[in-house]
């Protein structure tokens, strides 16, 4: 098994090539070349279980492995208990829609730490995880990985050893390690291969090597500011903000991990997943 590549939603040339269906996705990434597709519910499940079937259904004639990125307003971290219990009924929304298209992993947002410290938040955050994890239990979903995101933003929580505590919550969690958004709220502090190393090594020692050859991963280059961490997504053109994706690459073809790569870009997401796609198996050679 080799890492899969793919992008968050469609780029813009998705439908200058004259594409306008979700059905037409599948079709459209293997022009590419693409192997992985994350479907988009950031805003609410707006798809049909009987949309999503058919959807998955294409998906899987193409050899396109999929994975759905949860609602934004989702916070597993929030003061109010109200909303920590509404974020679980939106986790079994995209974790149903998921299962539907044939789907098993679903990227979470935690929730900001707002006028708490980061432990009061964390705490909160590991307790809607697993009462979210008892639910899809009883709703037959307990085969949807959960995939904890590491965050952008300095006031997020989501840094690397909060996304780790939370996949310990439960060992079906696997995280969703977004290597722009580490980049942006460490001010560019992902240089190289050594800072790469380090995050690997983390993610090893702290949820074992199972978890580690298969993470998910969003990667992008994030511009920053030095007081708030990310503010907006860009493409693999720019040479300002980082990261680079081949000296991880490297590692990964090194350490023979499989993890799933969804590119986040600004517009160019399947082209720059292409990119990566090429670094990566130059990297195998």
């Amino acid at each position: 098994m080799s890492a899969c590549f793919g992008p968050a939603g469609n780029s813009e040339s998705f439908t200058k090539q004259g594409y306008k269906k979700t059905v037409q996705i599948p079709e459209y990434l293997e022009k590419f070349g693409l192997n992985a597709y994350e479907y988009q519910c950031g805003r609410g499940v707006r798809i049909s279980l009987e949309a999503a079937k058919e959807f998955g259904e294409i998906a899987k004639k193409h050899n396109i492995r999929l994975s759905l990125h949860s609602q934004y307003y989702i916070s597993l971290s929030s003061v109010e208990e109200e909303k920590r219990d509404k974020s679980i009924e939106y986790i079994l929304q995209s974790a149903a829609a998921a299962k539907a298209m044939g789907a098993f992993r679903i990227v979470v947002h935690s929730g900001s730490c707002s006028k708490m410290t980061r432990e009061e938040a964390l705490a909160l955050a590991k307790d809607t995880l697993k009462r979210a994890r008892r639910a899809l239990i009883e709703q037959n979903l307990s085969d949807i990985h959960i995939c904890p995101e590491t965050m952008g933003k300095i006031n997020q929580l989501g840094d690397l050893n909060e996304v780790m505590e939370l996949c310990k919550v439960d060992d079906s969690f696997i995280p969703c390690i977004d290597f722009g958004h580490l980049n942006a709220r460490t001010f560019g502090k992902i240089k190289g291969k050594d800072d790469y190393e380090y995050i690997l090594n983390t993610i090893g020692n702290e949820l074992g090597s199972d978890r580690l050859k298969v993470f998910h991963s969003h990667f992008s280059k994030i511009e920053y500011t030095e007081n708030g961490g990310e503010k907006r997504h860009l493409t693999f053109e720019d040479t300002t903000f980082g990261p680079e994706f081949e000296p991880l690459a490297e590692l990964i073809a090194k350490k023979d991990l499989s993890p799933t790569f969804i590119c986040e870009s600004a517009g160019t997401q399947a082209e720059d997943s292409a990119y990566m796609k090429k670094v990566y198996l130059n990297a195998l050679k």
